[in-house]
């Protein structure tokens, strides 16, 4: 809890092993932003606070992560696979057991010789040893990395946590047939409106979920003040789901649409900083926070982007992209690469042909509309018949430079692995490790001073009280 006047602005991510993806490190540090910004627009104290979300139990979601690997390509390292008839431990309970040291060696052949590659496994290492949990570990590794920083980071399974957020867990279960029914109002009004719904809701389903013989599982309604897991059909009332809280309190969790209520219930939260998806949950769970008596706090965007290392944005000036001009498929990058090399005269030539055969056709179907309208369909298609010649001639150059260009492709796609690894944007795959083990703190730096430009535009103009 914070004490007297400090108010919080938080984010947060579920544990994954060595950090997950680097967008966690991005909302740590966009909060760390806006928390200094509105200190200095308020005159006091704002703490930036990461929740760990040690409750969530999709294991093939946090068992693994990915690297950047000496030679250039994403690596994935798996630390192990959860049977499938094993219960639905949550994070905080799966323990990283003596895989985490054959993922450690695994990690430490894959990174590239530099003077920080020695810190950055030391830094994994201290975190995750075998008797932690997941969760814990991914705690420990995120406070050492964001500590300095100013960042505090919260073990959200906490089970004082949980106890003092009992009002909000327990209101959630007494009132959990109107909540099911206002955000199915709620989803139905946002798609209306063009906005997202992605959670599904109208299913007869609570907002909360406990521990049970299957593992986490989420309760189901099944009359007033009655409810039953999902899974296993287990059944409760609201006197067990007390008892628990009180005996048991680790067991009882929210689910995604409840979990920023819980936070900015036990928090005095501003500003909750998310991602595309995790902004729209907020946005869906509006009835909620009304129905519970919790204040919504301002949705903030996460800092999103590419670092881009010098040799990687040398490629990219050399055939004028950008970092997003890499998600390009290969063919259309080639073609790019090729029409760069494609010779002044050639791409005069066929422009002034193509310039030509319009202008040519134009004057064509002007007369012999004069004559016979029905004559201006057969010119059209000889029109776009001569111009599809001309393209045919194009594609056939550009395919006799690709060929001439390997070296340049060879660039661009260890270009592409670095900003678009496994096919999907940088921050989304790789974790922290790889930036670090590379480029150290410096990396650090360069993010956290992108997070402090990315805060200034999102409170220009927003509405955020103390």
């Amino acid at each position: 809890m914070l004490e007297g006047a400090a108010l919080a602005v938080t984010t947060g991510q579920q544990a994954g092993l060595f950090t997950g993806p680097l967008y966690a490190v991005h909302k740590a540090l966009t909060a760390a932003a806006l928390a200094r910004a509105l200190a200095e627009r308020w005159g006091r104290p704002v703490v930036p606070v990461f929740w760990v979300a040690g409750d969530d139990h999709d294991f093939a979601e946090i068992n693994h992560c990915s690297v950047l690997g000496a030679d250039g390509k994403a690596a994935r390292i798996v630390l192990r696979e959860r049977p499938a008839d094993a219960p639905m431990l949550p994070a905080y309970r799966e323990m990283v057991g003596p895989e985490g040291a054959a993922a450690l060696a695994q990690l430490e052949t894959l990174l590239p010789p530099s003077e920080f590659r020695a810190e950055a496994l030391g830094w994994l290492a201290r975190a995750y040893t075998g008797e932690r949990s997941l969760a814990e570990a991914c705690a420990a590794a995120l406070a050492e990395l964001l500590g300095p920083l100013g960042v505090v980071v919260c073990r959200g399974w906490h089970g004082e946590l949980k106890r003092a957020a009992g009002g909000v867990l327990l209101g959630a279960a007494r009132q959990a047939a109107a909540l099911d029914l206002a955000l199915q109002a709620r989803a139905q009004r946002l798609r209306e409106t063009g906005r997202e719904a992605p959670v599904a809701v109208g299913e007869g389903l609570t907002l909360l979920m406990v521990e049970a013989g299957q593992g986490r599982d989420r309760l189901r309604i099944e009359g007033a003040d009655r409810f039953a897991t999902r899974r296993g059909g287990e059944p409760y009332d609201i006197a067990a789901l007390e008892h628990i809280l009180g005996a048991e309190p680790t067991r009882l969790s929210a689910n995604v649409l409840l979990r920023p209520v819980v936070e900015a219930a036990l928090l005095p939260t501003v500003a909750y900083v998310g991602g595309p998806a995790e902004l729209a949950y907020l946005e869906q769970a509006a009835p909620v926070f009304e129905s519970l008596g919790v204040s919504r706090p301002f949705r903030a965007p996460r800092l999103s982007g590419f670092l881009v290392e010098a040799k990687v944005d040398r490629v990219l000036e050399r055939f004028g992209l950008s970092p997003q001009d890499l998600a390009r498929d290969d063919g259309e990058l080639a073609s790019r690469v090729a029409r760069e090399d494609l010779p002044a005269d050639a791409a005069a030539s066929l422009a002034a042909l193509r310039g030509a055969i319009t202008e040519g056709y134009a004057g064509l179907k002007v007369a012999t509309a004069a004559i016979d309208r029905s004559l201006e369909k057969p010119v059209e298609n000889a029109r776009n018949q001569a111009l599809l010649g001309t393209q045919e001639i194009e594609k056939k150059l550009l395919g006799a430079l690709r060929r001439g260009n390997d070296t340049a492709l060879q660039q661009l796609a260890r270009a592409r692995e670095q900003l678009f690894p496994e096919g999907q944007p940088q921050e989304r795959v790789l974790t922290a490790v790889s930036v670090l083990s590379r480029h150290g703190r410096a990396a650090m730096e360069r993010l956290q001073a992108a997070a402090q430009a990315h805060a200034g535009p999102v409170l220009d103009g927003a509405t955020v009280e103390p």
